[in-house]
């Protein structure tokens, strides 16, 4: 591809950076975990830009692959090797302009996520960048009602284990 493609790839990209931070952030528990997921998102985004045709939102399409990366990549987490870098390009996204660690509360929250299922999951972070129900249900093939019941479990599971963790709001 050539080096305009790659510029604006990586445009839209950094404009959409958010959706890579949350969904590493969700998917992946340590900083270091966070760091190879993000890598491993940008790098299947690369490889599948070329079949992006434009039907959708190009935040729509990355959420898809971020999600879908994330839950592989996880699965596949266990059996990999170190040496497993031979890609070709490197992508620098720019860092997040604030410090999770600074914020107590979101920690507690993550943490939290870290425990739910991957579908929960992946309702938490839809509804976290502000989905409708039925933009939650299209993403994952839910119709809106089961959608809405979901996100709501899912937030009172996320409750239940925050209750648990002894922490107060």
């Amino acid at each position: 591809m050539s080096s305009q493609t790659e510029t604006a790839f990586l445009k839209l990209v950094n404009q959409h950076k958010g959706i890579l931070f949350k969904a590493s952030r969700i998917y992946a528990d340590s900083l270091e975990d966070r760091e190879d997921l993000q890598q491993e998102i940008l790098i299947q985004l690369w490889k599948s830009y070329q079949n992006f045709k434009g039907n959708s939102e190009f935040s729509t399409w990355m959420y898809r692959v971020a999600i879908n990366t994330a839950i592989t990549y996880l699965k596949k987490e266990k059996q990999r090797t170190s040496n497993q870098t031979d890609t070709p390009h490197h992508f620098e996204v720019q860092t997040e302009d604030y410090n999770p660690a600074k914020d107590k509360q979101l920690e507690v929250f993550y943490s939290a996520v870290q425990e739910l299922k991957a579908l929960e999951k992946a309702i938490i972070f839809y509804f976290m960048e502000g989905m409708s129900h039925k933009e939650i249900g299209d993403n994952l093939g839910l119709s809106e009602g089961n959608a809405r019941v979901k996100l709501n479990r899912t937030k009172e599971k996320i409750q239940q284990i925050i209750k648990k963790s002894g922490y107060e709001f």
